[in-house]
């Protein structure tokens, strides 16, 4: 299967979100990335219920929505409500990480599960097995346009590793400092989903920028 790319509406033009919305429902992404932050799990404010919901209406592929927020569970229906069709929470925001997986779930949606980069992946050993989308964070989350921290690649490998022993298909989403110049070893290295926010929406042309992050990798 070949990867996805998952443009990140958080470096869109604000003033002009619509434009941009559409940019992405005409090029070869696959899914928005939106990212949700609310000041306490993360030093940074964005988007709440209204702005997903406006969103929704435009967007013509799934919206992957990424929860850095603190106490996650008692919004997991909101944000069904508002379209989100994959839901992903912080394994570091949740006591109770198969309680949250199961709930996203029975909600209708598919469950993903983010780390922070300090958090090594077999903290996922017992539930891997459970969820549709494990998201690694290449930069500390709270902020587009960080530089890429390189162990992320050992992660993907111990991450691909994990998978083949748990037997399981879930997508390894990488989320931060994604480029035309990394995106292919992350591919290689058995990524496949691509989060890309500055590369896209700081390039003159967008739209090919992303057809470009599709590219296949041999």
């Amino acid at each position: 299967m070949t990867h996805l790319v998952a443009p990140s509406v958080l470096s869109a033009d604000f003033n002009n979100l619509q434009r941009d919305a559409e940019m992405i429902n005409n090029s070869e992404a696959d899914w928005f990335h939106v990212d949700v932050m609310d000041g306490v799990f993360v030093p940074n404010i964005s988007f709440g219920f209204p702005v997903i919901k406006a969103l929704n209406k435009i967007a013509t592929k799934p919206l992957d929505v990424h929860l850095m927020i603190v106490n996650p569970d008692q919004y997991i229906t909101q944000f069904r409500d508002v379209g989100a069709e994959v839901l992903t929470v912080h394994i570091e925001a949740c006591t109770h990480l198969h309680r949250s997986v199961q709930a996203i779930k029975a909600a209708g949606m598919k469950a993903g599960v983010a780390l922070n980069p300090h958090t090594p992946v077999n903290q996922l050993e017992d539930i891997i097995a459970e969820i549709d989308l494990v998201t690694l964070m290449s930069v500390n989350p709270g902020f587009g346009g960080q530089k890429f921290i390189e162990n992320t690649y050992k992660k993907v490998a111990d991450l691909v590793d994990l998978k083949t022993k748990a037997n399981t298909q879930c997508h390894i989403e990488i989320d931060g400092g994604v480029t035309l110049g990394n995106y292919a070893q992350l591919v290689q290295t058995g990524a496949d989903v691509l989060v890309a926010g500055s590369t896209v929406f700081s390039s003159e042309n967008p739209t090919q920028t992303i057809a470009d992050l599709k590219k296949s990798v041999g």
